[in-house]
């Protein structure tokens, strides 16, 4: 330090505060230089796709002849023609697969958080064979989920499953069950096979959470005789807390934008279309490249305002501060 900074002279904490600037500055162009090519990246793989999709919601586009199409402003999503409702807020289907997005994505994530955590807290004990077990777990997340889809199927399929097999042995059902095709299962039905999947998902977040975690703190409460599920509660939880809010975020994302799971297991069932399976019907099945370019832009919408609202009802922050 200089003889003028250790007198404290105002010269000197002007030169310190601007030689911390320009530090600073320095830090943030070569910030900036880093992930610029990301951002640009970005730009061209998501930015670009979501804008024209944005762009063909507000058209009459046909996927017959995609490059002829007619502005329309936002008729594809609500139009009154001679005092009657049209679009797609009007439409009781669309309505239906975001009913049934959100309530998958809600049970869902829900039972996988629970599961998860007890699986992440029994993979962060020490026992014989811990390593092992922590790469079975992943089998279930490791297989694509087509093919896990196709695999359920088949061990569902009311004839030749599996499942309805072992439960008519047992006694539990008196008659072959079509899991996937009946409206009171089929839902419950993906819930499960999805928490099959994307359980071992968040007990991996979990687990890394919980071996963060110091140590100190549990031979103190050991020492002091604290019951573990007091110690889970008033410790572990809080402490786990921000990672538990990310991966909740994240597996949230994943649930509402579900579309291969139901597709393969269900197909096009009104029963149980996601948000995803009705815009790909109305963009495949029924070529209106307008109305399910108008249900993709809706989808992005709410599946943005419910994160938003998931971050701030959590107050977490995505470098780890949850406040």
């Amino acid at each position: 330090m200089t003889e003028a900074a250790a007198t404290g002279t105002p010269s000197a904490y002007a030169s310190i505060r601007g030689g911390s600037s320009a530090l600073t500055r320095t830090r943030v162009r070569a910030a900036w230089t880093f992930i610029a090519p990301t951002l640009i990246v970005l730009a061209l793989v998501a930015g670009w796709p979501l804008a024209r999709t944005i762009w063909f919601s507000l058209t009459d586009a046909d996927l017959n002849n995609l490059g002829d199409y007619t502005f329309i402003g936002f008729e594809n999503y609500l139009a009154n023609y001679d005092g009657e409702w049209f679009g797609l807020l009007t439409d009781p289907d669309w309505w239906l697969s975001v009913w049934n997005t959100v309530w998958f994505a809600l049970v869902s994530v829900s039972i996988e958080t629970v599961l998860g955590t007890i699986v992440a807290l029994i993979l962060n004990a020490a026992f014989p064979g811990r390593g092992v077990m922590r790469a079975i777990i992943l089998i279930p997340w490791a297989i694509p989920t087509v093919v896990s889809a196709k695999m359920w199927n088949w061990m569902l399929h009311d004839q030749f499953g599996v499942i309805n097999d072992m439960l008519l042995r047992l006694g539990l059902i008196a008659a072959p069950i079509t899991w996937t095709a009946n409206p009171d299962t089929a839902l419950w039905t993906v819930v499960m096979v999805d928490v099959w999947k994307t359980t071992p998902f968040m007990a991996l977040l979990i687990l890394a959470a919980l071996q963060m975690l110091p140590q100190d703190i549990y031979e103190a409460a050991k020492v002091d005789g604290v019951h573990p599920v007091r110690v889970f509660f008033r410790v572990t939880l809080p402490l786990i807390k921000p990672a538990l809010l990310v991966a909740v975020i994240f597996r949230t994302l994943d649930a509402l934008r579900v579309f291969d799971l139901i597709y393969v297991l269900t197909a096009n069932s009104r029963d149980t279309m996601s948000m995803s399976v009705f815009a790909r019907q109305q963009l495949v099945d029924f070529q209106e490249v307008g109305l399910g370019s108008a249900a993709s832009t809706l989808i992005f919408l709410i599946i943005a305002l419910l994160v938003v609202i998931t971050m701030a009802a959590g107050r977490v922050r995505l470098g780890g501060d949850s406040r």
